[in-house]
């Protein structure tokens, strides 16, 4: 039994989340302004516009935690996975924003024109690769921890917010030793990984809002579990289908047709226990009950068991 609740740990995660990201935001607009150094001070920036996403994750997960009720009867997992498809919306949108301005900057020649930034600027930008990527492990360990796709897109959210401060660290360095066309240059590179892991959390998400099937390993296991029930001589179908960070199962096994209807019962509650039981992550599973029959339609047969 866990001691703490998925939502309790997404909401502690979120709490260290803001108050790390307002601090270190208002120390780089700080370092920025004092060290003349641009690129810092849009860092700050995109630091604390991540206060935002964070909230989004939240409310997503509150959502996502409450009671199924009339109108939502099967739950409302779901509303992570809407939150996570936002969150990554956002972090594609901001690695396109990244590679846009480094191509522009090369093509404008803007970047021969900044201004070589103070010493500042380099402790500040360090700070922030530091501890954005320990927030991505943070968090990521977090949304491993509850299987929170929400949780995940926002520990992506501070990994793209660490390689805009290699950005920002290319360029205060590049520009003190006379190459500041290294900013643009390092924001196109960065640019392709933010937007690369947009796609990936959005895929995630999607899969988990159509009625995605499991891996077929979780599958299998499923199948060797109920053939080892009492009274089962085969499967006829199993079926899975990802519900948020849920499981729904529906299985039709195959019984002695002579058995009693109470007997059949009994065999088709300990499937539906067994699978609950087992599977953390399955909410739910329907079994429905056939007699044996000799066709070629049977999907797996109790002697083919290990």
């Amino acid at each position: 039994m866990k001691t703490k609740s998925n939502r309790q740990i997404a909401m502690n995660n979120s709490g260290v989340t803001i108050l790390i990201n307002l601090l270190l935001g208002a120390f780089k607009l700080f370092a920025g302004i004092f060290a003349a150094s641009t690129a810092l001070v849009s860092d700050a920036v995109h630091t604390i516009s991540d206060v935002l996403s964070t909230f989004i994750v939240i409310i997503g997960i509150k959502m996502s935690d409450k009671d199924a009720d009339n109108d939502h009867p099967y739950g409302h997992e779901r509303f992570e996975n809407v939150a996570a498809i936002i969150l990554a919306t956002v972090l594609c949108l901001i690695g396109i924003g990244i590679g846009y301005r480094g191509a522009q900057k090369i093509i404008s020649g803007e970047h021969d024109k900044l201004i070589v930034p103070g010493a500042l600027a380099l402790v500040a930008a360090l700070a922030s690769i530091v501890i954005k990527e320990w927030m991505y492990w943070y968090t990521r360990g977090a949304a491993k921890k509850i299987d929170s796709p929400a949780l995940m897109a926002d520990a992506w959210h501070h990994r793209s917010d660490a390689f805009s401060s290699i950005g920002s660290l290319a360029g205060v360095v590049g520009a003190r030793l006379g190459f500041p066309v290294s900013d643009s240059i390092a924001s196109i590179v960065i640019c392709l990984f933010v937007v690369k892991a947009a796609v990936s959390i959005f895929l995630d998400a999607v899969g988990k809002m159509t009625d995605k099937s499991c891996d077929g390993e979780i599958i299998e296991q499923m199948k060797s579990i109920i053939l080892k029930q009492e009274g089962v001589i085969g499967i006829d179908q199993i079926k899975t289908r990802l519900f948020g960070n849920k499981i729904y199962v529906d299985v039709e096994i195959c019984a002695d047709g002579e058995d009693t209807l109470s007997s059949a019962h009994e065999i088709a509650h300990n499937v539906h226990d067994v699978i609950e039981n087992y599977f953390e992550g399955v909410k739910h599973c329907m079994v429905h009950v056939n007699p044996e029959k000799n066709d070629s339609r049977r999907v797996e047969k109790k002697h083919k068991s290990v």
